[in-house]
């Protein structure tokens, strides 16, 4: 004799309630495997969004903060690139670097230089034009607000413009190795084609600043460009 342990239940209600587990399952499965998809897509899309995140931030504006960087090494005018040498107390091979940095209210000029002559100072400024073959091919000194009574022939010597609070001024001193370094915070800033284009070192071991002979610094010794515009 069979047990009733041993026999299967093949009633219409005991198939009724397998069909009800069969679909239990395989719709447990399917929210199984939408959710999985789910988290797939999901773990995908991140990192896009991380990565466009990423690259908005590399375009910041570090490089406006840390400025531009103009440099070079003095060579004759036939062989210079940029940065020429005119007369003696500019060796060839020495080397001018300047780092032009704007803000919302002003602008920090940078000037390094190494190979000068040792011991001695130098007036440098900024200047209107390009340098050139020559010294004077680099124009008057560069003024934010322009004095009205200058000239090609007769360039500002007045101090209410010709002084470093209008002008850009990095008179700079040497040492015994011919290297040295010169700062200069100024109360503006440049328009799109209205910036200084060159630096010049100039012969007087300063800049003047008495009536008359304001900005006046001897002769031009050499030339940076320092194409802003």
């Amino acid at each position: 004799m069979t047990s009733s342990h041993d026999r299967s239940d093949n009633s219409p209600s005991a198939r009724r309630r397998t069909r009800r587990g069969v679909a239990a399952l395989a719709a447990a499965g399917l929210l199984l495997t939408g959710a999985a998809c789910s988290d797939d897509e999901g773990d995908e899309a991140v990192p896009d969004a991380e990565a466009t995140a990423g690259d908005d931030d590399a375009g910041s504006g570090d490089e406006a903060n840390d400025g531009e960087t103009f440099s070079g090494t003095l060579a004759a005018p036939e062989e210079a690139d940029g940065a020429f040498a005119y007369a003696e107390g500019a060796p060839d091979g020495a080397e001018l670097s300047v780092t032009i940095a704007g803000e919302d209210d002003g602008t920090t000029f940078e000037l390094d230089v190494t190979g000068l002559e040792p011991d001695r100072g130098y007036a440098v400024h900024a200047h209107v034009d390009p340098c050139g073959p020559t010294g004077d091919d680099a124009g008057p000194h560069y003024q934010d607000e322009v004095d009205p009574a200058a000239t090609p022939d007769e360039p500002s010597v007045d101090p209410a413009y010709a002084n470093p609070e209008n002008e850009v001024w990095l008179d700079v001193m040497t040492d015994a190795e011919g290297s040295g370094t010169a700062t200069a915070e100024v109360p503006f800033t440049f328009d799109e084609g209205g910036a200084p284009a060159s630096i010049i070192v100039h012969e007087a071991m300063e800049t003047a600043t008495e009536e008359g002979e304001a900005g006046t610094a001897g002769d031009r010794l050499a030339c940076l460009d320092t194409p802003l515009g």
